[in-house]
C-alpha cells in the first residue's frame, strides 16, 4: 500500500500522480534500453526475423504453463533487487514527501509483469530508442486508467466476471502475436505485412530500369 495522505483528497491525488509519474519514467528507461537493442538487430538486416520471434515469444508464454514458467521465471532476482534498494532506504521511503512516491514509482515500474513483457518486446519491434521510450510511456499512461477502474470498480467484478478478464488477456496477448508474425512475414500488406525494405527498393530500381 502507498503511503498516501488519506485525509486530504487533493495531496492524495498529487501523490498518486507522482507515483504514476515515477513509473512512467522507468517505463520510458526500459523502452529506451530495449529501443536500442531492436536498434542494433535493425541494422543487422533482421527485423523480420525479429517481429517474427517476438510474436512466437508472445504466443509461447501464454502457452507455456503456469507451473514451468514459475520454475524458470528469470524475473525472481529483479523482485530481489528492487526489494532490497527499498529496504536501503528503510525510513525514507516511508515519509509522505513527493520524492518518495517518485522513487516508489520508478522502482515499481521495473518489476515484470505479463502486460509489462508484452510491452517490451513491442519496444524492442518498435526499432530505435525513441520509439521504443515513447512506446513504453503510452502503454505507462495506458495502466492508469486501467489500474485506477480496477481499484474502484474491483467490488463489481465478482467470481465469472473477473474469469472472462483473466481469459480474455491471453487472447489479447496471442492475437498481438499473430501479428507481429504476419508484420514479419513481409506478404506485401500496407501497414499491416509491409515488404521487406530491400525487396521494395529492388522492385523500384527493375522499374526504373
Amino acid at each position: 500500500m502507498l503511503p498516501v495522505d488519506r485525509n486530504n483528497a487533493l495531496k492524495k491525488a498529487l501523490q498518486i500522480g507522482v507515483y504514476h509519474l515515477g513509473k512512467l519514467l522507468a517505463y520510458s528507461v526500459i523502452g529506451l534500453v530495449f529501443g536500442l537493442i531492436g536498434k542494433s538487430l535493425y541494422l543487422f538486416g533482421f527485423q523480420q526475423q525479429l517481429s517474427i520471434f517476438i510474436g512466437i515469444l508472445m504466443i509461447l508464454v501464454v502457452l507455456i504453463p503456469q507451473k514451468t514458467f514459475n520454475k524458470y521465471n528469470f524475473s525472481k532476482p529483479v523482485y530481489k533487487v528492487i526489494s532490497k534498494v527499498k529496504s536501503t532506504l528503510g525510513s525514507a521511503m516511508k515519509k509522505k514527501t513527493m520524492d518518495t512516491f517518485l522513487t516508489i514509482g520508478f522502482l515499481n515500474g521495473f518489476l515484470p509483469c505479463g502486460l509489462v513483457y508484452m510491452a517490451v518486446f513491442a519496444a524492442i519491434a518498435s526499432g530505435n530508442a525513441l520509439n521504443g521510450a515513447l512506446y513504453m510511456a503510452v502503454f505507462g499512461l495506458g495502466t492508469i486508467p486501467l489500474m485506477t477502474t480496477a481499484i474502484y470498480f474491483s467490488q463489481f467484478l465478482k467470481g465469472a466476471a473477473r474469469q472472462k478478464i483473466q481469459k480474455a488477456i491471453p487472447v489479447f496477448v496471442v492475437i498481438i502475436g499473430v501479428l507481429f508474425i504476419i508484420r514479419g512475414l513481409g506478404l506485401g500488406i500496407p501497414y499491416l505485412s509491409p515488404a521487406p525494405v530491400l525487396d521494395a527498393v529492388s522492385a523500384s530500381m527493375d522499374c526504373q530500369l
